[in-house]
Parts: structure tokens; sequence; C-alpha cells
């Protein structure tokens, strides 16, 4: 299986520290966020990663180059300038992923997920891993109790933890799902959002709940948590 770490946004909410670092290579517990990512993922059996880049896009080679010293081998998906968002950038990377399922992990976040008891039934087109939602926030989607994603339904909302198992059929017939408001740019940019509900209303989404560690690791007060929390 491959995976896809997600690493080409601004990281507004973290400057001035973006402003020359991109968000997913600020250190944390002595070394950079992405590698906590790229160590989990090589511990689950995952030999094949994609990264994809905009901001600052340099400085992920410089750093990781071909992934040797990980175990593992590393190839950069390269949006240009402007990151293209989640959905734009998984489907730019679509051509270095291949035909099966793959694994998306959100490089600003840090979960203790273990990537490799993920399955996707030959019938979804995802199955994403859904966290309670943080302070202040009303979660993105319902998990019924037989592991089915609605956009709505009774009971409490979670948050998708930026970590996902996608079928690259989820790409099949896209721009379905949008308006042509929604996509700008080419190669186009979008959200994953809307084409996660439009197949959701189908059934064709599962989740879990994990509920062990996982943070967003966004904001300088979320990055300074969890360095204290992995430090000691």
């Amino acid at each position: 299986m491959k995976a896809i770490i997600l690493a080409a946004g601004r990281g507004q909410r973290l400057r001035p520290l973006t402003d020359t670092c991109p968000k997913p290579l600020l250190p944390v517990a002595g070394k950079p966020l992405i590698v906590h990512h790229i160590e989990a993922l090589a511990a689950a059996g995952v030999r094949e990663l994609v990264i994809n880049t905009a901001w600052l896009a340099e400085q992920f080679p410089a750093m990781l180059g071909d992934g040797a010293d990980f175990g593992v081998s590393i190839t950069y998906s390269y949006e240009g300038s402007s990151a293209l968002e989640t959905g734009g950038g998984l489907l730019n990377a679509l051509p270095l992923l291949g035909d099966a399922p793959f694994l998306v992990v959100n490089g600003d976040i840090h979960a203790d997920v273990d990537f490799a008891d993920l399955a996707l039934p030959s019938a979804d087109l995802a199955q994403l891993v859904m966290v309670d939602p943080p302070a202040g926030s009303a979660g993105d989607f319902h998990l019924d109790d037989a592991g089915r994603l609605t956009p709505d339904g009774d009971g409490p909302r979670l948050t998708y933890s930026g970590i996902a198992l996608i079928d690259p059929a989820l790409f099949a017939g896209w721009r379905a799902a949008f308006s042509r408001d929604d996509i700008h740019g080419h190669p186009p940019a979008f959200r994953l959002a809307p084409l996660l509900r439009h197949a959701m209303h189908r059934d064709r989404i599962g989740g879990r709940h994990h509920r062990g560690h996982w943070t967003d690791a966004g904001t300088p007060l979320a990055l300074a948590a969890l360095e204290q929390k992995l430090g000691n």
C-alpha cells in the first residue's frame, strides 16, 4: 500500500514560523513533524510514500531526500506556487499513487493511529478516521453504530482526523460533486469534503472512531502542547 502525506499548505495559523519553514517540517520532539508520520507509516509496512508540496517546496527533498534514510521511497507531487487544496492535491497526485487504495495523512496533525489496522471494504470508497471534536467545534460528520458516515444524522458528530484510506475510484466523475464556482484554476483546486459528502449520500464512506491521542498541530499553542507531550 502507498501513502500520501499532505504537506502543500501555507500554514497561515502558524505564521511567522511558517514564513521560512513549511509547517510539516517544523521540529517537534527533536525531529520534523512529518518525520513522525514517515516513521509510523514505515513501521506499519508502508514503503512507498508521496508528499505533495507547494509552499517552500524545495525544503522537503532537501531535508528528506528520497526517503532511504527512513527505509521508504519518497516521490514528490509538486503543485506549483499555490496549493491545490486537499481534493485537488489528491487528484493531482493520483498518477503517482496507482490504482489501489492508499493512505492519506495530513502533514500538520499527530496521532497514535495504527495505520496497519485500517481496511477498506470492497464496496466503500473511503474509510475515515474520526475523533472527538476539539473544543469549540461542532464536528464534521455523523458516525452511526454500523460504522457508516453521513453528513447529517441523529446524535453527536465527530471530526475528521486528517487520516483516511481512500480508493482512487472516489475521484471518478468528481466534478458532479461540485458547482462550477467550487473549482478553481488548472490543475483544479478544490476541497475534499464535498466529494466525501457526495459519496456519503450513496452510502460509500465508512469510518472508525479513534479514541486515542490526536492533535491538530496547526497553531503555535497546539504545536507547543505537542512538543511538551512528546518531549516528556
